[in-house]
């Protein structure tokens, strides 16, 4: 579906086609009498008086060629509502090869601030839909027409939602691809097309990780033919030379388990195992498109983790970045072998305000929590308060989880200086985070957001269909636009 919207300067005098108009939360529409015929009023307002105005939209079928639309937007609305106003008004229309819809701006109620604009946004996040390998495409075409003279988006608004939903999708694209197209050497590869975007992309291949000592990440790659690489991704939009704001995303793109072999069940879905990633990279296109006021920094490790007969042995032993050493007592515990090496480099090139790191890390998380919220990981109250408050507006909901020194004893080896993961059973998620605590060395603020159960979704969401959600790139576009700029 191609979603075209037009801001029109068209008379809002009453037209023969599809019209939207919005009402109060009570479906009052006397102010309405402006724009459609009488018969067409006490047609609408009979059928109301014995309609359930607990709905939020009423399609009323006129003839062929005209439908009106009412929509109310409740009196207690958030911006997360007017969002999914859209996104359910995008699902009532969509069908047909060609549709055209007029959006009555001036029937919206002053009292919301920016209502067209996150009305826009959710209709257009519900209308991604990945259909890149099918052999029959159906090119359908909504446009939607903004008449009216009051309540229209500023330039800036959509140039903010157009930058969001660009970097959402990019997301959305990289996760929905299939593992032997979306390899490391090809995701390294599209990268490098965000330096059109005014970002600086530096790519460390395997040599250059070697040379640093990356033999954290470098083994979870070992047994792929593909390479093995990290990738920086600069944003430069203050005009000082402040510390940037750091975010760190894992990009295992298949994950089989390596010898701690996965079962062959859901398999299919490790493709996603780059969801983290994605997020970053994600966020930080949509902060150049936007032209954010701040410096940032996406840093990703991109890897694949397979099997064959130089790929990593459960029992080896490697050294990491920190310097710290490591026993693999686990192949299939690789995410946190990947974001070590690239949270310690992150911290120690870039200094920065504080570190954001994403990863589908744990199936932990998802018996904790499901598919409702991902897990949030902190050494800081503060950052930890900001990220869940930038969660609950934008719907990407997080809850904290308990990190202890009590939990160490659970990663302690016997053979090197910790083991990546726990025998003894239970806190998974949390002895993950707690492995990944030990390569912040410099206390640098950070937190941990395990989005295992939120970066694909089978049956799809309120801004979403089945398939990748982006969960990320919203939710820490709200973080730095509240918080940092």
């Amino acid at each position: 579906m191609t979603i075209k919207i037009n801001y029109l300067k068209k008379s809002t005098s009453k037209l023969s086609a599809n019209v939207v108009f919005f009402t109060n939360d009570k479906f009052s529409i006397n102010h309405l009498k402006k724009y459609i015929s009488n018969i067409e009023f006490n047609y609408i307002n009979d059928l109301l008086k014995s309609s359930d105005l607990k709905k939020n939209i009423f399609v009323y079928e006129l003839n062929s060629k005209k439908k009106i639309v009412l929509i109310s937007a409740k009196e207690n609305f958030k911006t997360s509502d007017i969002e999914n106003l859209g996104a359910e008004f995008y699902g009532r229309i969509n069908y047909g090869k060609n549709s055209e819809y007029f959006i009555n701006s001036d029937t919206v109620a002053n009292k919301y601030i920016d209502f067209l604009g996150h009305f826009l946004h959710g209709l257009k996040l519900k209308s991604y839909e990945f259909k890149k390998y099918k052999s029959k495409k159906e090119n359908r075409l909504l446009s939607i027409n903004v008449i009216g003279n009051k309540n229209k988006p500023s330039a800036q608004t959509q140039l903010k939602f157009k930058a969001l939903e660009e970097g959402t999708f990019f997301a959305r694209d990289l996760v929905s691809e299939p593992g032997n197209i979306l390899h490391p050497d090809e995701y390294a590869k599209r990268l490098i097309s965000l330096r059109k975007n005014s970002l600086k992309v530096n790519i460390y291949d395997e040599k250059r990780l070697r040379k640093l000592g990356m033999h954290s990440l470098l083994g979870v790659g070992m047994g792929s033919v593909r390479g093995s690489y990290l990738v920086t991704i600069e944003w430069n939009g203050a005009k000082n030379n402040s510390r940037p704001l750091a975010f760190v995303g894992k990009g295992v793109t298949f994950d089989t388990g390596g010898y701690s072999l996965k079962p062959a069940r859901f398999m299919e879905d490790m493709t996603y195992d780059m969801a983290g990633s994605a997020a970053v990279v994600g966020l930080m296109k949509s902060l150049a498109l936007r032209k954010a006021k701040i410096n940032a920094v996406g840093v990703v490790g991109l890897v694949e983790n397979m099997v064959s007969g130089v790929a990593q042995r459960p029992g080896d032993i490697v050294k990491s970045y920190s310097g710290k050493t490591i026993e693999v007592l686990n192949t299939d515990a690789e995410g946190r072998l990947v974001l070590a090496d690239a949270l310690t480099y992150t911290e120690k090139k870039f200094k920065p305000k504080f570190i954001v790191d994403l990863a589908t890390l744990t199936g932990a998380i998802i018996v904790s929590l499901g598919s409702e919220y991902a897990g949030l990981f902190s050494n800081d109250d503060k950052l930890s308060k900001q990220i869940l408050n930038a969660g609950e507006k934008v719907e990407e909901k997080l809850w904290r989880m308990p990190l202890h020194k009590n939990y160490d004893k659970l990663i302690n080896s016997k053979n090197a200086d910790m083991q990546n993961i726990n025998y003894v059973g239970g806190a998974g998620s949390t002895t993950a985070a707690q492995f990944l605590q030990r390569f912040i060395l410099n206390k640098t603020p950070w937190a941990h957001l395990d989005i295992a159960g939120m970066a694909f979704s089978k049956y799809g969401g309120s801004l979403n269909s089945s398939g990748a959600t982006g969960f990320g790139v919203r939710l820490l576009n709200q973080l730095i636009e509240e918080n940092y700029e």
